[in-house]
């Protein structure tokens, strides 16, 4: 699929649909649990997460983005308002869908949403193993501030906090 699908084949929306936060859990869980091994503990962190995402959802703070393909969600981000910060939440890529810049489409659109708003810092929560993700959080500026042990995903793992800090 890498070779056949192109960036210009995947639209982005930030309207949230009947079916999509099911889709985007579903999409965490199987994933993850898949590529490393995270148990039904990160599913059910997912599904909270995004109920916190709806229950506070004002839009002119707040944005999702949700890349489809053929109406298949394929990739994902949002940005929360944590008051002063902006939290990077549930960034995702569908493994058939990587290496299109579709990772990277969706961070510039988070980046310019962020900025729009004002933030003056920005922070997202991932684990050590997230490699390729946190590569693309470097590159957007974002370094590490913290790291602590955890087993809440069903296994042992080092939870780690990505700052963006914005100077005027």
């Amino acid at each position: 699929m890498k070779n056949s699908v192109s960036l210009n084949d995947i639209r982005i929306r930030n309207d949230l649909r009947s079916g999509d936060i099911g889709a985007v859990i579903q999409l965490h869980g199987v994933l993850y649990a898949k590529e490393y091994n995270y148990g039904i503990e990160f599913e059910t962190y997912v599904a909270a997460g995004l109920n916190e995402f709806y229950e506070k959802y004002e839009p002119h703070k707040s944005r999702l983005w949700i890349a489809e393909h053929k109406d298949k969600i394929v990739g994902f981000i949002l940005l929360l308002d944590r008051g002063e910060a902006a939290q990077l939440r549930f960034f995702l890529i569908a493994p058939e869908y990587r290496g299109i810049g579709l990772g990277r489409k969706l961070m510039e659109l988070y980046m310019a949403f962020f900025k729009s708003c004002g933030y003056k810092s920005s922070y997202l929560w991932t684990t050590h193993e997230l490699i390729p993700a946190i590569d693309i959080y470097k590159k957007f500026g974002f370094i590490i501030a913290e790291e602590k042990e955890t087993n809440k995903f069903g296994k042992k793992l080092i939870e780690q906090k990505y700052e963006l800090i914005l100077y005027s």
